[in-house]
């Protein structure tokens, strides 16, 4: 079985992937931690390979190539900004959060202030938005692709997972169908 869960920093894509990970007995590929492992392996920082990342399509390229090449290997659970556009998966979920509370989960988490989390988000999602435009011409915006979508602004987090685990039990009852 092959997941994706996509969504905007802050909305509780590694919270919800990594449950579903344990709870189906999938592996969890975070492209997050692909993109960290490509600065690493550079010996660079992540603002450094991000702004490499916003001039060319390399970088973006090498994270889809891996999570294809890992989802048809074994499939998992896949957590990454564009998952549910790159990949061809069983079940496809975009969480998402206004961005007050995104920046507020963000400046818990990372200990620091609510407008310094607020600013960085904007910047990194704009930047983020023109790369997939320019690179996929992809509409952030556009949810049509995801078969799920939560807001995670109005479920906490169980509920979250309810709602995601739901989603998969239906699809190992028999997939999906129109009504």
């Amino acid at each position: 079985m092959i997941i994706t869960v996509s969504g905007s920093p802050g909305t509780g894509t590694s919270t919800l992937s990594r449950i579903l990970s344990k709870e189906l007995g999938l592996r969890w590929v975070n492209s997050g931690e692909l993109f960290r492992k490509i600065a690493s392996d550079r010996g660079i920082s992540l603002k450094e390979l991000g702004r490499i990342a916003e001039e060319s399509p390399e970088v973006d390229y090498l994270i889809d190539d891996a999570q294809r090449a890992m989802a048809k290997e074994a499939g998992g659970v896949f957590e990454g900004r564009i998952s549910g556009h790159v990949l061809d998966a069983d079940l496809k979920i975009l969480l998402k959060a206004e961005r007050r509370v995104r920046a507020e989960r963000i400046a818990a988490r990372e200990e620091k202030l609510v407008e310094d989390a607020l600013w960085e988000s904007r910047i990194r999602e704009e930047c983020e938005a023109r790369r997939y435009e320019k690179y996929y011409n992809i509409d952030v915006d556009d949810f049509s692709v995801y078969d799920l979508v939560i807001d995670t602004g109005t479920w906490n987090e169980k509920g979250v997972v309810a709602i995601a685990l739901a989603a998969v039990r239906s699809l190992e009852d028999g997939g999906k169908s129109p009504l």
